[in-house]
């Protein structure tokens, strides 16, 4: 088995391919291209192959999972060292990956489990839910690349289940006090409003990359919101007419303290 003295052991193709999951024909066209070749040769020209070549395959697999392509993983392999700062690199870029790829399932399966609750009550789920729920698919696709949108949702799942939860009820708090000083007449540059917008847009911050990428994803929900706030304001528990109204004051606050 793999692992096993590992600092001795050598391993033929054959061996390596069926402890692995991959084949002796990948194996064979990652010697020729170069990106894993066998640590040693037997006398008679076998491969043998070594823990190091281990750990290569290792990363190897990870990196073909996220996404590289094998030119992009020579490159990127012969770059890095062999030693355990680069290897916990690796594992949390794959664990991030992995998070981000949980929180995806997570949400399939609560649309799935929303669905199948209509239909143990003998009914067909209302034409208006797959609707709704096409027009938000095209809303994300005219204002966010697939590249935003992927990385929106990989942050969500980094996050957490229990720290999207708290998000969500900071920011019903928000709401509420907002519109209560929209109600009351409150200038946009009172201290207290000022305050409590400065909340509101750190309370989105975890949700966004850093510096560029982040600003980017920012000024694309922001358009969204300017453009598609009545149908954004539907799916919420308040009139639309008053988020379209607390919007237009957020944005007003924000230009009085530039």
């Amino acid at each position: 088995m793999i692992g096993e003295d590992a600092t001795a052991r050598r391993w033929s193709i054959g061996e390596l391919a069926q402890a692995s999951g991959v084949t002796v024909r990948t194996l064979r066209h990652y010697d020729e291209i170069g990106v894993l070749r066998s640590g040693e040769r037997t006398a008679s020209g076998h491969r043998r192959y070594t823990a190091a070549d281990l750990r290569r395959l290792y990363r190897v697999r990870t990196l073909r999972a996220l996404g590289m392509s094998l030119d992009e993983i020579k490159e990127a392999l012969t770059s890095s060292s062999e030693d355990p700062a680069a290897m916990r690199t690796l594992l949390m870029t794959q664990l991030r990956q992995l998070a981000f790829q949980a929180e995806r399932i997570r949400q399939l399966i609560e649309q799935i489990h929303g669905l199948l609750r209509q239909l143990d009550e003998a009914s067909m789920p209302d034409p208006d839910q797959f609707m709704t729920t096409l027009e938000m698919i095209s809303m994300l696709d005219a204002y966010f690349t697939r590249e935003q949108r992927e990385e929106l949702a990989r942050r969500r799942g980094e996050l957490g289940a229990e720290a999207v939860e708290e998000a969500k009820a900071r920011f019903v708090e928000l709401v509420g006090r907002l519109l209560g000083h929209v109600q009351d007449g409150t200038p946009a540059d009172d201290p207290q409003v000022q305050e409590l917008v400065r909340r509101w847009d750190e309370l989105a911050t975890p949700f966004h990359a850093e510096e560029a990428r982040g600003e980017q994803t920012r000024a694309a929900a922001r358009r969204m919101w300017q453009e598609r706030s009545d149908q954004l304001s539907a799916r919420l528990p308040w009139p639309a007419e008053k988020m379209v109204e607390l919007l237009a004051y957020l944005e007003r606050a924000r230009t009085t303290a530039r």
